[in-house]
């Protein structure tokens, strides 16, 4: 099939409490705080529009309400915004499990920890993940403290070798950022796995079958109130221009 005309769909992760970042998260949904007048999740589905990816499903737990209301709007702008509502989280993996059947009529899927917020260039991340051939692409970045993150080694032709969760004695400085785009089949694979956490209990099952690529731009987890300071801060430098 030309690369061109393989259908994608998108997940993301979207679900949780957001302890850190209270009382802000009290009355707003992690996924939903502002940063430069959009919502956290506005910027990835953004993102998914850059790369022709209408077919979306955000797992929904906390204030779901508000969520829902998101996502009937995203529907008026075209998109399947489909809702995974879970009434207990299940875990990154588990919501790929839960939610098996999402890759069936596509060829890949990206999955996106959605409390990120990043410059990614979506549609070339795509073709890079269709290049290579492998079952998954994991999105690397340089961590400034590898010990707090999952941290990847890769070879000569970027292929991943090793992935450690959190090593106390970290081998690079290349890490999770928390973006994947897997096949189908890795998609029902990592289903099947029916696990709770993707970067404890399936990426290392991938090892040696996944690529990294490395992402030069701008990524930052928003975990805390100085974080969302941060980008508050960065937005409307990086992101100028984004929308349409």
């Amino acid at each position: 099939m030309n690369t061109s005309q393989r259908k994608s769909k998108a997940v993301l992760l979207a679900g949780g409490l957001g302890t850190r970042l209270r009382p802000l998260t009290n009355t707003v949904p992690k996924c939903l705080v502002e940063i430069a007048g959009r919502p956290l999740l506005d910027y990835w589905f953004q993102a998914l529009r850059d790369a022709g990816i209408t077919d979306v499903l955000v797992n929904n737990h906390h204030l779901p309400e508000a969520v829902r209301a998101f996502l009937d709007a995203k529907k008026r702008e075209g998109f399947n915004a489909v809702e995974a509502y879970e009434p207990v989280l299940l875990g990154s993996a588990g919501t790929v499990a839960h939610n098996r059947a999402w890759a069936d009529d596509a060829d890949d899927v990206l999955i996106v920890y959605a409390d990120n917020l990043s410059s990614l260039d979506v549609p070339a991340f795509m073709a890079s993940h269709r290049a290579h051939g492998l079952p998954m692409t994991m999105l690397l970045f340089h961590a400034p403290n590898p010990k707090a993150c999952g941290i990847a080694e890769v070879d000569g032709s970027g292929r991943i070798v090793d992935f450690v969760e959190k090593p106390a004695e970290p081998k690079s400085d290349l890490a999770n950022a928390g973006v994947y785009a897997v096949t189908a089949d890795a998609w029902r694979e990592m289903a099947d796995a029916k696990a709770f956490d993707l970067g404890f209990d399936v990426l290392p099952k991938f090892v040696g079958r996944m690529q990294g690529h490395v992402h030069e731009g701008y990524h930052r987890d928003i975990g805390n109130l100085d974080a969302l300071e941060a980008a508050r801060a960065d937005a409307p430098r990086v992101f100028a221009g984004r929308f349409n």
